[in-house]
């Protein structure tokens, strides 16, 4: 009886999106670090619903950070980059996934943030300590609400370790690359390849 009781105040608190915290393991940290990631810029969200793939953590641009959570439905994609005026950068973006690409963008403001849409896709997107965060999915997959209560919970995540991300490598010069063309490697192997 005891075992059923835990079990049950289990999937009630899961039910009402009040269960365990989205949590990023600490090798995911690690590696989005090492990719260029703002130490900073690591939010994450509860969404009731959908699981944190915690592969998908790592940068976006040069310093920005991304991560996806996924449900048997679709999944819904997190941003974060550096922003000191939302209304001007909000302004200028278009929506991410959007279809087509210049799909006219509705946003509306409200308590929480800005609630965009367009293309198909619909976002929130918030400002927070000159960090300007985005929750990105199709139309009809989660409805504003979800993105909304989502996004007036975003947190920062906190991490062991250094504060400041490790120094990024040079690209690697390839010769077989050509200048002009497709980029695909040239391979001399004579007539037809």
């Amino acid at each position: 009886m005891e075992h059923r009781l835990v079990l049950l105040a289990a999937v009630i608190l899961l039910a009402s999106g009040r269960g365990p915290r989205a949590s990023l393991s600490q090798d995911s940290v690690d590696r989005s670090l090492s990719q260029g990631v703002d130490p900073d810029l690591i939010y994450l969200v509860d969404l009731p619903g959908f699981e944190l793939a915690d592969l998908s953590a790592g940068v976006v641009g040069d310093d920005g950070f991304g991560a996806t959570y996924w449900s048997p439905g679709g999944h819904v994609d997190l941003r974060v980059h550096h922003s000191t005026s939302e209304a001007a950068r909000l302004a200028s973006t278009r929506i991410m996934g959007a279809e087509p690409w210049t799909a006219p963008v509705n946003c509306e403001s409200d308590e929480v943030g800005r609630y965009r849409s367009g293309g198909g896709r619909h976002e929130y997107a918030v400002l927070r300590a000159g960090h300007l965060i985005w929750l990105n999915c199709p139309v009809g997959l989660v409805d504003r609400a979800v993105l909304k209560a989502a996004m007036a919970g975003v947190w920062q995540v906190t991490w062991k370790g250094p504060r400041t991300p490790p120094p990024r490598h040079p690209p690697v010069r390839r010769g077989d690359l050509p200048a002009t063309g497709d980029g695909a490697p040239i391979k001399y192997r004579g007539a037809g390849g």
